[in-house]
């Protein structure tokens, strides 16, 4: 117990830190390090917990407002994707779990340290939106991803820094909220979970604080170069060690 404490609070921590300054990914930080040792019946209750606390105090501190127009048709998606995600969650075999997070790594971390020579999308409108907000829900409820979906989605639109993270930010805390509500009234939330999460809860604060304050001090391209890239390692590893047994 006392080793998945320590990888609990570090993937915890790092999560923390990259979701305060980019206001979405704690998903893919957290499972990059939990998916290692955790199942994924408990990884993804956790990643609910820490993300929904991270995006709560960042929401409160930068006190944005949202961009409804962009936001609302998302959320509604979301609600439809949701539920889906929980039921697949009870479905997928874990080592199969971390061969799909590898492959998501591998796929969308490049693609997003690439976003400056992709199309710009104009067409769509609120269908659009909310087809997006529908798989970032299935993504969550699967796994509490509900970040990359919108985000890319953003970048394709070529949304300015602000307006991507208030929209992301929105849907991310809406679509946490409703998968943590999920997650508890179908049982989903074991016992062991329930234990960590003041573990996740305390361990995010700092690290998601100290993102906020770096926010708009921080070179974002930079960082964001260095995240993407340990991510993108880290799918790399868990196709390594996921394939061959699922082969």
């Amino acid at each position: 117990m006392d080793s998945i404490l320590w990888v609990v609070m570090l993937g915890a921590a790092l999560a923390g830190f990259v979701q305060g300054l980019s206001g979405s990914n704690f998903g893919l930080v957290a499972t990059a390090v939990w998916a290692f040792a955790l199942e994924p019946t408990l990884t993804a209750p956790l990643v609910v917990c820490g993300s929904l606390v991270g995006q709560a105090l960042a929401a409160g501190h930068l006190q944005w407002p949202f961009d409804r127009q962009r936001l609302l048709p998302m959320v509604v998606g979301g609600l439809l994707g949701v539920p889906l995600g929980v039921l697949l969650l009870h479905q997928v075999d874990p080592v199969l779990f971390r061969l799909m997070v590898g492959v998501l790594l591998v796929l969308w971390c490049p693609m997003m340290l690439l976003s400056k020579g992709l199309p710009r999308i104009r067409a769509g409108g609120r269908g659009a939106n909310a087809g997006i907000g529908l798989l970032g829900g299935l993504m969550g409820g699967l796994g509490g991803l509900t970040g990359p979906a919108p985000a890319l989605w953003a970048v394709l639109n070529g949304w300015d820094r602000d307006t991507q993270r208030s929209v992301i930010q929105g849907f991310n805390l809406a679509m946490q909220a409703l998968t943590m509500i999920t997650y508890l009234v179908s049982g989903t939330v074991t016992t062991q979970a329930l234990g960590l999460f003041p573990v996740v809860a305390l361990t995010v604060l700092i690290p998601t604080l100290i993102g906020i304050r770096l926010y708009r001090r921080f070179s974002d391209q930079k960082f964001r170069q260095v995240v993407l890239g340990l991510l993108a390692l880290s799918g790399v590893i868990l196709i390594v060690q996921s394939l061959p047994k699922v082969l």
